[in-house]
């Protein structure tokens, strides 16, 4: 559990925030009505305004009644109960974005007539459209076919497994449908609103690929019942021998598809109306045709019909270009061969040359339909799978066989296979005769209680649908010789439809039906599919689409429709009905995946607002449902459902990419709040390993008026530094209160988040209000982040006019902040000269990044270079680390050392190990350190209190009481430490190795003994037994009980004589003074060009008196460099050798 605090300081007494100092405000002063900026996602007010039809008349209406007094300043917002109900009462519920032609062409002088109530109950409303969008071409066309292919077994779970797939779908969408009121766009506005904008764009566009083209296959369907069937003689290609009778056929079906699909496209366009009002006559054909297949079955038991069917030893006879089924016939007295003979031998006469296997071979005839009662069932009960090109043979009768190798003459008149069948292939031709049970949830605005009439119309409609299909198997396999059924266009039974020989009064009912029942489905998916897309573009989740969310002024989506066309312009040039079948099976199975997933998720999560009324589902059942989705389209075809899984794909990641953000309340949200809080715990159980840790960044950024960031290189470096992956927190601090400005504090959070999202910073966003802006920083680096999920780096930029500041509070700032890191080990990098740091679009072609190593700092010098090289604008930059070495320094063994440490690092750098010799304290020095203490007097007497007056006495005492125990400086010279991580060490340090600026990161160097008003920092002070990195074990004993070097105080008495001011400088400014100027000169050689410097961050004094020094030391450390980086680590190592 994480145990966190912010410290705070009180406001004083009687401050303004105070309830009885409140000043008196207008209700409307603060109101902000839901319909604004807030209300943002979808453009839908019924999904982000407490009523459902609220308007702003009813927001601005007065209440003068005094019962309700108490709240009548907050009306505009928790409006009554009564208003509330009103509005629920009122509610129409009308498509969105798909208002019909009908109701545009009413409308007269743009005033649009009352809408009335939704009167449709579930029989009208959902069963019968369900039955029509379920019953149809492939039930008239395909369904024999199959289970002659497939035998009656296989077709019985083929069909039983498509059916449960859809009923378990059909559980899951009805616990969605009730789990709230359905809108226009039925299964992508559930799958949307349940999975998230990603995953309702992605599948919701996939629903609209499988309608349109199952609009193509509905068109095809209809010109082979055309040509085949009806008009024979309409078509425009013929076939010069029979190995070219299947392409003619394509070639026609892609000539008079493409006019069907013109004329009825142009229907949709014009009068959508007429589609409308003859969706039941189109219904009536399917009920009517269903019912001649029955009635005929029942006929068929004691009648059969009358339909023989020709067998040339076992090879069944194409019923074309003769008519008896006979080799010879009598005429008189006279033998004379018929038209059969003709076919297979050269000529009519007896001693004609004739076919080897038609001369060995007896012609039969047997019964087409033998009827129920015939026992056929026990022959048809098992599979016949055929390859492409061979010959439809019936089982068990008499042949004589040809030698093998034998060719077959195709222009014979047998019966052939078209393609090759095996049982996946044919689930994924059978599977849309099972689709079209979302016509229920996508009528929800017409319906009198859509959630009682939905789950039962739909289950109800599916129920009816798979008995009809489970019964015709059955009965199919039963009345219907197997040849006949194998015969996918007839031809045994001259050239009829084969379900319609089964039917009863006549073949033509059923032609005759099919035809119209699959004219009109086209006509409904030319009118649905369009309407889809139109609902997907207005909700502008994907940018490209949005123009087709635009039409006439009547709302009719002319765009979309136009594009649906040319789609399903695609599936008719594929022109057969056996290739787009499986195409539209993938897309609907993978809509129905994401139907069982979002009841699956949801039920799952649990959420408050999931509280469906339809009662009979559990998240089982929806699993089972995916699954059962999942397995289905790789059973239909493997490398059909990879393509429309990676096209689902690429739309999802398209719109993660770039749509428009949408706060829909979806389960993807909900998941991702449990999978977050699970990992937050996680994280908790303790700190992450030196191999994981990666810069967790807290940015803290400046806006100016209008809430704008003062200096977005910050946040163009941040992009740079996410190399590593971790989290980003920027953050920004506003004064005053937060009732007065919260208002700026929104805005300034939207400028932020739009120069992240630019930038490409992936990270969350804090504003902060505080009555000043140290507590305001102050409370980002104790509260930011969550839980195990907390920054560990501050990145902050340097104050660049901290000189000019009248009121001196911006350095004092800056020095808490540093002061604050420190204490909560928190790395810290400090951006100089941000302004002349790289954008993202930028290229470094050559240059180096240089790193000055001066004290061990956790490894965080090291890291840093190496995550901005990962950016493409440090890419070609090269690593140099620079390090210093002192008199007593073996500067080669520190070079070879250096370069072993960073092999096992596995980082590639140049190495250099810089001098730095003794020398004397120049006179540059003593005058910037007298300028420095004379310009810091200035101040204080400036700004001090006499409270303050006081205390600076009692420090000057302190410090000269401290001069008087000051021992004579040691050699002056650079250490670097190892930081010891041992708890408990609070040891402070000899006098004589009291650091140049006292902290464990900056560069050690003898100096005074604290004043008695200072305090060591802590439990992290470094032990007095640090080691230099690269001294041994025997150096470093001898280094410990090596005594101070005595020190000649000639010489700064030479120094001191030459001007008497210097006298009373503070020698331990001098050293820090002198150390700075020898480091900068030594950089500024050495980095002068670099395109980056990386250098270690002296910490601040821990006398507080000094504060406006160290400003002044870190200045001059960082002369003459354009770009710089002050860095301190925070406290642990952050780099490590091992794997």
């Amino acid at each position: 559990m994480s145990r966190r605090f912010t410290v705070t300081s009180l406001p004083p007494a009687g401050h303004a925030g105070t309830p009885d100092r409140e000043p008196h405000r207008h209700p409307a002063a603060d109101s902000r009505h839901l319909s604004g900026e807030d209300a943002k996602g979808d453009g839908n007010p019924k999904e982000s305004s407490p009523f459902i039809n609220s308007t702003d008349t009813e927001k601005g209406k007065e209440y003068d009644g005094k019962n309700m007094a108490l709240f009548e300043e907050e009306m505009d917002t928790s409006p009554m109960v009564s208003s509330l109900l009103s509005g629920l009462a009122n509610y129409t519920n009308l498509p969105q974005g798909s208002r019909e032609h009908e109701e545009a062409e009413n409308n007269e002088g743009g005033k649009k007539k009352p809408v009335q109530a939704p009167r449709m109950g579930t029989f009208m409303g959902v069963y019968l459209p369900c039955l029509q969008n379920i019953f149809g071409v492939i039930l008239f066309l395909r369904l024999t076919w199959v289970v002659g292919i497939a035998g009656i077994m296989e077709s019985f779970c083929m069909v039983l497994l498509c059916c449960s797939c859809t009923m378990l779908t059909a559980i899951s969408m009805s616990a969605i449908a009730t789990n709230g009121v359905v809108p226009a766009g039925g299964s992508y506005y559930m799958i949307s609103r349940s999975l998230g904008p990603e995953f309702g764009g992605a599948v919701g566009l996939c629903f609209y690929l499988g309608t349109t083209f199952a609009g193509a296959m509905y068109i095809l369907g209809t010109i082979e019942i055309l040509l085949a069937y009806l008009f024979p003689a309409m078509a425009i290609f013929k076939a010069e021998d029979a190995s070219g009778e299947a392409s003619a056929m394509l070639n026609n079906m892609r000539v008079y598809g493409t006019c069907v699909l013109t004329c009825m496209a142009t229907v949709v366009f014009v009068g959508v109306k007429y589609v409308n009002k003859f969706a039941l006559v189109f219904l009536g054909c399917v009920i009517l045709s269903i019912l001649a297949i029955y009635a005929g079955v029942i006929k068929s038991a004691f009648d059969p019909p009358y339909f023989p069917i020709c067998l040339l030893g076992n090879r069944t006879l194409s019923h074309h270009g003769f008519d008896v089924c006979a080799k010879l016939a009598w005429e008189g007295n006279e033998t004379v061969t018929t038209q059969l003979w003709g076919l297979f031998c050269s000529s009519r006469f007896l001693n004609a040359t004739c076919d080897e296997y038609f001369t060995q071979n007896n012609v039969t005839e047997i019964q087409g339909i033998p009827g129920a009662a015939s026992g056929l069932i026990k022959e048809n009960l098992w599979s016949s799978y055929l390859t492409k090109g061979v010959i439809v043979e019936k089982h068990g009768m008499p042949s004589v066989g040809l030698a093998d190798g034998a060719l077959i003459n195709m222009d014979h008149p047998y019966v052939f296979s078209d393609m090759t069948s095996y049982f996946t292939l044919l689930v994924g031709i059978y599977f849309p005769s099972v689709t079209g049970i979302m016509a229920g949830s996508n009528r929800s605005g017409d319906l009198r209680d859509a959630q009682k009439s939905i789950p039962t119309g739909t289950i109800l409609a599916i129920a009816t649908t798979s008995a009809v299909y489970i019964s015709s198997v059955i009965l199919f396999g039963a009345c219907i010789e197997g040849v006949v059924l194998r015969d996918k266009f007839g031809e045994a039974v001259s050239g009829n439809l084969v379900v319609g020989t089964l039917a009863w009064p006549s073949p033509w009912v059923i032609v005759i039906g099919s035809f119209f029942s699959t004219c009109g489905a086209g006509l409904q998916s030319l009118t649905g599919a369009p309407r889809l897309l139109q609902a997907i573009s207005r909700d502008g989740i994907v940018p490209f689409l949005q123009v087709f969310g635009h039409g006439k002024a009547n709302g009719e989506p002319t765009w979309a429709l136009l594009l649906t066309a040319c789609i399903c312009e695609i599936g008719i040039l594929i022109a057969s009905l056996d290739e787009v079948a499986p195409i539209l099976s993938m897309f609907f199975l993978m809509c129905y995946m994401f139907v069982n997933l979002a009841c699956a998720v949801q039920t799952l999560l649990r959420t408050p607002n999931w509280r469906p009324r339809f009662r009979y589902y559990h998240w089982t059942l929806s699993f089972l449902g995916m699954s059962l989705c999942l397995a289905l389209m790789f059973i239909c075809s493997w490398y059909y459902a990879l393509v429309a899984m990676l096209i689902a794909g690429l739309i999802y990641k398209y719109i993660e990419y770039r749509g428009a953000e949408k706060e829909w309340g979806d389960g993807i949200r909900g998941l991702s709040l449990s999978a977050a809080r699970y990992a937050l715990l996680r994280l908790e159980e303790g700190p992450p390993h030196t191999k994981n840790w990666r810069p967790q960044l807290l940015v803290l950024v400046r806006v100016d008026q209008d809430q704008n960031v003062v200096h977005p290189q910050l946040l163009s470096l941040t992009s740079q530094l996410k190399a590593g992956k971790g989290l980003t927190i920027v953050g920004s601090v506003l004064e005053g209160t937060f009732l007065d400005n919260h208002p700026q504090a929104q805005r300034a959070e939207e400028s932020i988040r739009r120069l992240m999202e630019a930038e490409k910073v992936k990270g969350f966003c804090q504003v902060v209000i505080s009555s000043n802006l140290r507590d305001g920083v102050s409370h980002l680096i104790q509260s930011g982040g969550l839980g195990g999920l907390q920054h560990n780096t501050v990145l902050v930029g340097w104050p660049r006019n901290w000189r000019q500041k009248e009121d001196h509070q911006t350095w004092r700032n800056f020095i808490e902040l540093v002061r604050e890191t420190t204490a909560g080990h928190l790395a810290l990098l400090v951006t100089k000269n941000v302004s002349m740091f790289p954008g993202n679009p930028e290229r470094f072609s050559e240059g180096s990044i240089d790193v000055w190593w001066i004290v061990h700092d956790g490894g965080m010098l090291m890291l840093l270079p190496f995550l901005l090289r990962h950016h493409k604008v440090w890419r070609k930059c090269k690593m140099r680390i620079f390090t210093v070495a002192q008199m007593d320094d073996n500067s080669i063994q520190m070079k070879k050392d250096l370069t072993t440490f960073l092999y096992h690092l596995r980082i590639t750098a140049e190495v250099e190990v810089v001098e730095m010799h003794e020398s004397d304290i120049s006179a540059y020095t003593y005058e910037k350190t007298l300028v420095m203490e004379q310009r810091s007097q200035i101040l204080k007497q400036m700004h001090l209190t006499k409270n303050e007056r006081e205390r600076e006495i009692q420090s000057i005492t302190d410090e000269s009481r401290g001069s008087i125990r000051r021992k004579n400086p040691a050699n002056t010279r650079l250490r670097l430490n190892l930081p010891e991580e041992t708890a408990g060490d609070s040891e402070e340090k000899p006098e004589e190795e009291v650091q140049l600026i006292h902290d464990q990161s900056a560069p050690s160097c003898p100096s005074s003994t604290p004043s008695p008003g200072e305090e060591p920092e802590g439990e992290g002070e470094a032990d007095p037994d640090k080691v230099h990195l690269t001294w041994t074990k025997d150096k470093s004993v001898a280094e410990k009980n090596k005594g101070p070097s005595p020190v000649s105080s000639e010489g700064i008495k030479d120094f001191f004589s030459m001007k008497p001011e210097w006298e009373n400088l503070n020698q331990s400014n001098v050293r820090r003074m002198h150390t700075a100027v020898r480091l900068n000169e030594v950089i500024v050689k050495k980095s002068r060009d670099a395109k980056l410097v990386l250098l270690n961050m002296p910490g601040p004094p821990r006398n507080r008196n000094g504060d406006e020094n160290y400003m002044e030391f870190l200045e001059v450390l960082t002369e003459h460099l354009d770009r710089v980086m002050l860095v301190r680590g925070g406290g642990r190592e952050v780099i490590t050798i091992y794997s």
